[in-house]
């Protein structure tokens, strides 16, 4: 077991963000298994997986059973779902083990349309009523601020307007929310730029880092949002994942092997088992083939 030195740091497993866009159903008691081995781990969250359309999503339309099958009884690793709209959040709301419940939030127009189906407008008036389904059942929203760093649509893009719909957000009560390189566009300097504006200004909110970055990006990048202060990040065993409803060629998420490596570099230990680890690296192997 690895000790820490970094008690503030919250380490996101996404598996839901690597299963998501495979093609191939995952078989669910696989599934389960991979989860399972990733919660013992001892990472802050898992991001587990969604309550969304099975239309839209088809490999996480068994996100009920997975949950079913999840051993709680000896981790406190928090639990989290991906909701895109009302519906989903209240379902996700009824499950007891789930801690925190997460809304992809486009400053891109084309984007909200492409990933929720509604505009940015109808997405604002869905936070609050996020929101206050989290507040009534005791969970904790996590707003993921996407395209947070440009968009390959041509739509209107600043840190200022990144900044502006942040303080919006926060106005509405939200308490932790991540910048999210959805395609893999934002460059060391945006990244330091937004984090080292926001954080200051919004010190309230808990501010994480969910990148997506080819290989030789990751660390440049985790080094930018780590020197503004920044210790949420979301990473995927291996660099699985990215967003199917982008682009059609995927960037991959930050792997937490690079992220491990990172900590180590800057003399931070991480407080994960590892034997944990090393059987969740081997079922990877078999869960994404």
């Amino acid at each position: 077991m690895m000790t820490t030195s970094a008690p503030d740091l919250q380490l996101v497993e996404c598996p839901r963000d690597a299963m998501q866009g495979i093609l191939i159903p995952i078989p669910t008691a696989k599934k389960i298994r991979y989860l399972n081995a990733l919660l013992r781990v001892g990472f802050h969250t898992l991001d587990f997986g969604s309550f969304v359309s099975p239309k839209a999503i088809p490999q996480l339309a068994d996100t009920p059973e997975v949950l079913a099958g999840l051993d709680l009884s000896t981790t406190h690793t928090r639990l989290l779902a991906i909701v895109a709209n009302l519906r989903g959040a209240e379902t996700a709301a009824q499950y007891p083990a789930i801690h925190d419940i997460g809304y992809p939030f486009s400053v891109s127009e084309t984007f909200q349309q492409r990933n929720t189906q509604r505009s940015v407008a109808d997405s604002l008036i869905l936070v609050q009523e996020l929101q206050e389904v989290c507040i009534r059942s005791g969970k904790s929203l996590v707003v993921y601020l996407s395209m947070a760093f440009g968009n390959p649509y041509g739509d209107p893009w600043s840190p200022e307007i990144v900044e502006q719909w942040a303080d919006t957000l926060a106005g509405y009560g939200i308490r932790t929310l991540a910048l999210a390189d959805t395609v893999g566009s934002s460059t060391p300097e945006t990244i330091a730029h937004l984090l080292g504006t926001l954080m200051p200004r919004l010190p309230e909110i808990q501010w994480g880092a969910h990148f997506h970055a080819r290989p030789e990006d990751r660390q440049a990048k985790l080094a930018a949002a780590w020197d503004q202060g920044c210790r949420r990040f979301d990473t995927a065993l291996n660099g699985y994942g990215g967003c199917p409803f982008a682009k059609d060629e995927l960037v991959g998420n930050i792997s937490t092997e690079s992220f491990i490596t990172f900590c180590a570099g800057r003399g931070v230990k991480l407080a994960l088992d590892e034997a944990a680890w090393t059987e969740a690296q081997a079922l990877a192997a078999e869960v994404f083939g």
